[in-house]
């Protein structure tokens, strides 16, 4: 199973005997179609709800498990609008609309169940009256905007191979003076190249690329098997064909990967990192990942650069040469909606290089 799973599950497992009995009740209706980190996400969310209806009086009851379903009921359409204001002010996370969107769209899927689905005992809904019902909400980024966003935070194709061939030996002239920062790349270039090399050929997403197993590597068939995210089927992994340039990264981690990083008979893990103090490799962290992006991607000089905006460049190069839903299915979206926004990145990449060869 998933690694990040099997800890959303255990997670989610501790967090649902806190709430009330009909979010028990929603969870277990949802859990044959959604992830336990969906559902642990719904959780999250209705544990804010629920901890602002007691802060702000709407329910008597003492403790978020105690709320009763009659509370809902008697909620007010200004309780909601000041349920939105209080979730545009919080100061413990970045509430962009897009995060107040879901929180609402977690309320109205809980409401919708209660009042259409779920039933007593003599068949009436339980929930009698839904509030959420007249809360629009709308999508906050289209695809073109979110194109726009990433215009010119990509790497374009040449870009491409110039950032994998920087990773391969670039930046070691320039952190030539730095004894730290040359060793730790002497020791680990091979393997960062690697993850960058692979991510620029396949889209892979950060979680996939932590949940690797050495075994789910098919050089023959250039194809690698991961959890792919929105999947359901834990036992289940899909394929994810990767490009003919990742396969020399590849072979050269893999030949140096038992003897350089040591890894112990049960790692099954295909990136591994030493950590300090210990003398066997263990599965490198997303967040460690992550930070080696952005370690090559400041140095050579685009700051902006990271894990998922490699799965971008990616993407949009794909596109160029293929179609809108062959460029869905090797990302693993839901929807081609979602796919939509590299028919407007690559439009601009054309023309871009239609003016390149004019220059020429």
């Amino acid at each position: 199973m998933n690694i990040i799973k099997v800890k959303d599950r255990i997670e989610l497992e501790k967090k649902i005997p806190t709430m009330p009995w009909y979010v028990e009740k929603f969870i277990n209706y949802k859990l044959p179609d959604l992830s336990p980190s969906s559902l642990l996400e719904y959780v999250r969310d209705y544990e804010i709800f629920f901890s602002w209806l007691l802060a702000e009086g709407l329910t008597s009851a003492p403790s978020i498990s105690q709320v009763p379903i009659e509370d809902l009921e008697r909620l007010h359409m200004d309780s909601v609008d000041n349920f939105r204001m209080f979730l545009a002010v919080r100061k413990d996370q970045a509430n962009v609309k897009t995060t107040i969107n879901r929180k609402l769209s977690a309320l109205r899927s809980l409401f919708h169940y209660l009042s259409q689905i779920a039933e007593d005992e003599n068949f009436y809904p339980l929930l009698k009256r839904n509030v959420m019902a007249k809360i629009e909400i709308k999508r906050s980024h289209k695809p073109k905007d979110t194109a726009a966003k990433l215009e010119g935070k990509l790497l374009q194709e040449h870009e491409i191979l110039e950032f994998i061939d920087y990773v391969h030996q670039g930046y070691e002239h320039d952190v030539a003076t730095n004894k730290q920062a040359l060793y730790s790349y002497e020791l680990n270039k091979v393997r960062d190249a690697c993850i960058i090399t692979l991510i620029l050929n396949s889209g892979l997403r950060v979680s996939e690329v932590f949940n690797l197993n050495a075994d789910d590597i098919d050089l023959k068939k250039k194809l690698t098997h991961v959890y792919r995210k929105g999947k359901n089927d834990d036992t289940f992994k899909t394929p994810v064909y990767f490009r003919q340039d990742a396969i020399q990264a590849l072979n050269d981690y893999l030949a140096i990967r038992q003897t350089r990083y040591k890894p112990a008979k049960k790692e099954k893990a295909l990136f591994l990192a030493i950590a300090n103090g210990k003398k066997e490799g263990e599965r490198m962290t997303k967040r460690a990942i992550q930070e080696m992006v952005i370690k090559y991607a400041k140095r050579f000089g685009k700051p902006y650069l990271s894990v998922h905006k490699l799965r971008h460049s990616f993407a949009t190069d794909y596109y160029l040469q293929n179609d809108l839903y062959k460029t869905q299915e090797q990302l693993g979206h839901a929807s081609p909606e979602t796919t939509q926004i590299y028919a407007h990145l690559t439009d601009k990449t054309m023309a871009e290089a239609i003016d390149r060869r004019a220059e020429s």
